[in-house]
């Protein structure tokens, strides 16, 4: 089975944020699957997503705070910065980040360790509904 689901994620604030309940809501049938793989993939340059720590909410700020300092906003080298100051560092975050993820499915569940999660790391201060396509394979 192949199965392709494009969908929105809500509008969230700047940050690193928990979306694994989000996107198993929209993508019922790996209930279905025993074996199979899920792709996730978003569709901008200035959010981006990942996989880690899913319980303690202090390493989503530690993250941000992190990138924050290792890509900062108003770099005196930055040419791209016509949708403001965290215009260029968003593309850059979104760079050394990255647009997809990929999640085996096992007996009917995104099969993650048990402290990840799936995360929207949003690197804009004012960002809409982000555009996400998953990717299913697997076998029932």
């Amino acid at each position: 089975m192949w199965q392709q689901t494009k969908f929105s994620l809500t509008p969230r604030t700047r940050g690193f944020h928990l979306i694994t309940d989000e996107v198993e809501r929209q993508l019922p049938d790996i209930s279905q699957l025993k074996c199979g793989l899920l792709h996730l993939f978003i569709q901008h340059t200035s959010a981006s997503l990942s996989i880690n720590e899913n319980a303690d909410p202090t390493v989503r700020i530690d993250l941000e705070s992190h990138f924050n300092e290792f890509v900062p906003e108003r770099a005196p080298y930055y040419r791209h910065d016509y949708e403001g100051d965290d215009d260029m560092p968003a593309h850059i975050k979104s760079s050394i980040l990255g647009v997809s993820v990929s999640v085996p499915i096992s007996d009917g569940r995104l099969n993650l360790g048990v402290w990840q999660g799936i995360y929207l790391c949003e690197h804009r201060n004012r960002a809409g509904a982000r555009q996400l396509v998953a990717t299913v394979q697997g076998s029932e």
